[in-house]
């Protein structure tokens, strides 16, 4: 088992707040079950074993105590996880360019880009406080004053606000997709040189030390701006996910929609999966929140226990995340997953859907398209790739009683913020399935999550979609599509070139269907076939919602 450690009021009274770097109790009441625990110093965590791994020497030369056997990790220790040296580029901001979306905030899997927006008459008092002109100046460049922030107020009579965006070395990973986000050319990349991360890591180290933003700039009508307070990241980023993972996005913006509305008051249970490796690679944890690695097949059913022991305890306010991959909740941990939404128990489900075992390098799940290439499915002479037709979690899980369900993707900003609050709010089980690119078996670039997931739904390889039973008695009421595009028509039609997107176009950007044609762009039969399935999905979801 593995379990990021409560926040002080998630404990018995009599246990100390564990970020203290105090020592603290030797039995605590886990929200599921009273267990015995060692005596975990939190400063003697960091300094002796996260520094011992730091070295090269923790894995050989560092005892065995019983919080290595409890498997103990506390909360957000990835923080002080490195990743400078990973990438030779590093993202390079433009200030005179920006405007203050929030898209490369939001999208970056790795919390290695951080904004933050303070009164004028504030950031330049604190400005002063840098003692050297040099990096006074280097560190002012680095904010801007965008419509949004500065312009706006300044109409309405009120003072501006400064914006700035700043890069943490310690996290990035070089994969460039905030660059490919960035529509506006405010970012660019970077060779690294001594001097350059130099100045970066100072400018990190400022921005840090001026404290959160002015939640006066905050927009709470506007979903993306919640990044922009410190509270909401909960996913501290130092995970050892790849470069550009889609689920490290989802993630953090789960945890980003869940903290903007419960802080720390929460906690996640996670099925066996890739979700479970990058995020407690000992001795490093991203999490600020409690949470606990189940078997890839009952994390559901662990979630439910977790559920009956915090109600009893009078903590039905408190939200329940139960997290895994298309392989737990799609295949092995199905039946469990059913069992809970049959229940009717206050939980919910985030299914990260990668269309692939991706921790067992690359198995195919009841969620592979059909003609995917995957281990278990190979596309070899006899046969084209994986010849099943996909599953579809969301239309299943409409079926149970009275059962929130959604499908979404981090880079349909705003609708996936409305699919995790609206799960939150719904007053029992909840599931979101979110499209999540997996790099290596997708075959794409590390920059390239957010377009292929936007792709995914213009092509109805994966549709948008809410479904609410409390809006109406039909399914037609409970269900919407809105988010995607040309929504009472078979494909999208590009409106630029007039020309129909389909699933062939799909898949024609991706390395798992690149078998599927010839030296002249055609498509195979079953990739036609694959073509088919799809819009016979999206048409059936069209009647289901009254749009055909």
């Amino acid at each position: 088992m593995s379990t990021a450690d409560l926040p002080r009021s998630m404990n018995d009274a009599h246990e100390r707040d564990p970020f203290n770097n105090n020592s603290y109790g030797t039995t605590v009441d886990r929200g599921y079950i009273d267990v015995a625990l060692p005596v975990l110093d939190v400063h003697d965590f960091n300094e002796r074993i996260i520094r011992g791994y730091e070295e090269g020497t923790g894995d050989e030369q560092l005892p065995a105590d019983l919080s290595v056997a409890r498997s103990l990790i506390p909360a957000g220790t990835a923080t002080l996880r490195d990743f400078s040296y990973v990438a030779p580029e590093i993202p390079e901001y433009n200030r005179d360019n920006c405007t203050g979306c929030m898209d490369c905030v939001t999208e970056c899997p790795d919390t290695a880009i951080l904004a933050k927006v303070l009164a004028e008459s504030d950031f330049e008092a604190k400005l002063q406080t840098i003692v050297t002109e040099a990096d006074r100046l280097a560190f002012e460049r680095q904010w801007s004053r965008t419509r949004k922030y500065y312009d706006g107020p300044k109409k309405r009579g009120e003072e501006g606000g400064r914006f700035a965006i700043i890069i943490d070395p310690s996290k990035c990973k070089g994969c460039a997709e905030c660059v490919t986000v960035c529509d506006d050319n405010a970012l660019k990349m970077i060779p690294k040189s001594e001097e350059g991360m130099t100045e970066i890591r100072k400018n990190h180290r400022f921005f840090k030390e001026f404290g959160p933003s002015d939640d006066r700039y905050v927009n709470d009508s506007l979903l993306i701006d919640m990044m922009l307070r410190e509270q909401t990241h909960l996913y501290v980023g130092g995970a050892g996910s790849c470069a550009g993972c889609g689920e490290g996005t989802a993630l953090r913006m789960m945890c980003a929609a869940t903290g903007s509305k419960y802080g720390d008051q929460w906690g996640i249970v996670a099925a066996t999966g890739c979700n479970t490796v990058y995020t407690s690679t000992y001795p490093y944890n991203p999490y600020l929140v409690p949470w606990t690695n189940s078997l890839f097949e009952n994390a559901p059913a662990d979630a439910m226990g977790v559920r009956s022991r915090w109600d009893q305890m009078g903590w039905q306010a408190r939200p329940l995340w139960c997290i895994g991959g298309d392989g737990a909740m799609f295949d092995i941990g199905f039946q469990s997953l059913s069992r809970m939404m049959a229940s009717g128990m206050n939980i919910k489900v985030f299914v990260l859907d990668t269309q692939v075992y991706s921790n067992t390098g690359g198995q195919a799940s009841t969620s592979t398209y059909t003609g995917q290439n995957t281990k278990m499915s190979v596309h070899g002479k006899a046969i084209a790739g994986k010849q099943e037709r996909r599953k579809e979690i969301a239309q299943i899980a409409m079926m149970h009683p009275r059962t929130f369900v959604a499908q979404t993707t981090a880079a349909h900003v705003n609708h996936f913020y409305k699919s995790v609050l609206g799960a939150l709010e719904f007053p029992g089980p909840a599931l979101v399935c979110c499209y999540t690119t997996c790099q290596p078996e997708h075959g794409v670039a590390d920059n390239m999550a957010g377009s292929q997931a936007r792709l995914a739904v213009d092509t109805r390889a994966f549709p948008l979609l809410i479904y609410d039973p409390r809006h109406g008695e039909r399914l037609k009421e409970r269900l919407s599509l809105q988010g995607n595009p040309s929504l009472k028509e078979d494909w999208f039609k590009n409106p630029k070139t007039g020309e129909t997107v389909d699933f062939i176009d799909f898949a024609r950007s991706e390395g798992r269907f690149v078998k599927h044609f010839d030296r002249e762009g055609n498509p195979s039969p079953t990739l036609l076939t694959a073509r088919e399935d799809r819009l016979e999905n999206w048409r059936l979801l069209q009647e289901l919602a009254g749009l055909r």
